[in-house]
């Protein structure tokens, strides 16, 4: 099967082309559809002088309005029968996409999260980070009766039919319980596997703050999901 790997992307000069280069070195049949949502900091550049490359599709918005408005674009261009999201940083390694879509590809998921929790190396966490994740995770389970240990992980695998089911609303961070929510619905069988993770601090370019906690909770408990 051909994997599409979604990649949205705002203000990552120092990471994208590295990122982008991991991304190709995936031996998988594959295509990348990148889409800037409004960078301002050389990332564009960057961008354009991998256009032409075979296999990359690049998509830009001219005002950044978040993740989940650069997924609801990048969606719609995807040719593969699995889709993977990609964050452009380097916190996520492309490489364990083999293990992310086995569960798809034998047949016993239609959705695959690549969970931080499941015993792959990682990073030390920020504490007030970790406890947030755990309690998004906590109440999106309870609301959806799941028994995610990550729902807020960037890796979200998905058979290309169950997304095209899903109309995204929200344009932000929100859209992670947006999505865990209406594949809960839908009643999708949801595989988790343990992934590494190396993630940045705040002076190495990491943008999540606690507003975007806010707004992901909120999303958690909107009842038109």
């Amino acid at each position: 099967m051909r994997l599409s790997v979604v990649i949205p992307v705002y203000n990552e000069v120092a990471t994208v082309q590295t990122l982008v280069d991991r991304v190709m070195d995936v031996n998988l049949e594959k295509e990348i559809i990148i889409v800037d949502d409004g960078s301002t900091d050389g990332t564009r550049e960057v961008l354009r002088s991998l256009e032409g490359k075979e296999g990359v599709s690049i998509f830009y918005r001219e005002a950044n309005r978040g993740k989940g408005a650069a997924l609801r674009d990048g969606f719609r261009h995807v040719t593969g029968e699995i889709v993977i999201i990609q964050d452009a940083d380097l916190e996520y390694e492309p490489q364990e996409y083999p293990s992310l879509i086995a569960p798809i590809l034998d047949g016993r998921a239609d959705v695959v999260y690549g969970s931080r929790f499941l015993g792959g190396p990682h990073r030390v966490f920020f504490f007030w980070h970790y406890l947030g994740n755990k309690l998004l995770t906590l109440l999106s389970n309870m609301i959806n009766n799941l028994n995610l240990t990550d729902m807020e992980t960037c890796y979200k695998v998905f058979r290309t039919p169950i997304l095209r089911q899903i109309e995204i609303k929200s344009d932000s961070f929100g859209v992670d319980p947006e999505l865990t929510a209406k594949i809960a619905r839908m009643g999708c069988r949801i595989y988790e596997t343990p992934i590494s993770y190396s993630g940045r601090d705040y002076s190495e370019g990491k943008k999540i703050t606690w507003r975007d906690g806010i707004i992901a909770l909120w999303c958690v408990f909107r009842i038109d999901h």
